[in-house]
């Protein structure tokens, strides 16, 4: 029983160390550099991101469409989510290898890490 409490434990706490490795994306080019010609991807998600600032893709089945800019070293964005509108949001970019962590509220919400493909 100890032995199940503490791998239950170790597997669900919170574990800042997963962020080490990511850098972040802070100019423009660099992001558009990396996104160029590439879909970004996650278990039922595949999205374009274009250079000249449009998101097109889908998730789990519905459309995604949207624009971006960057603004302040962020990626800012407004989709729609099918029929469901979301609002703008600038997200902190980071890197690491072919995957892309954004970080809403200017890197201090929630994150989604997205391959790039």
């Amino acid at each position: 029983m100890m032995k199940t409490l503490a791998l239950f434990a170790l597997l669900f706490a919170p574990l800042p160390a997963l962020a080490e490795g990511f850098s972040p994306v802070r100019e423009k080019a660099e992001f558009v550099g990396l996104i160029n010609g590439k879909a970004l991807t996650r278990f039922g998600i595949s999205l374009n991101v274009s250079p000249k600032g449009a998101i097109k893709g889908k998730a789990f089945g519905a459309t995604v469409t949207g624009n971006w800019n960057w603004k302040n070293g962020l990626f800012c964005r407004d989709m729609a989510y099918g029929s469901t509108e979301i609002p703008v949001n600038c997200q902190l970019v980071e890197r690491k290898g072919s995957t892309l962590r954004f970080t809403s509220d200017a890197g201090k919400g929630d994150s989604a890490d997205l391959r790039l493909k």
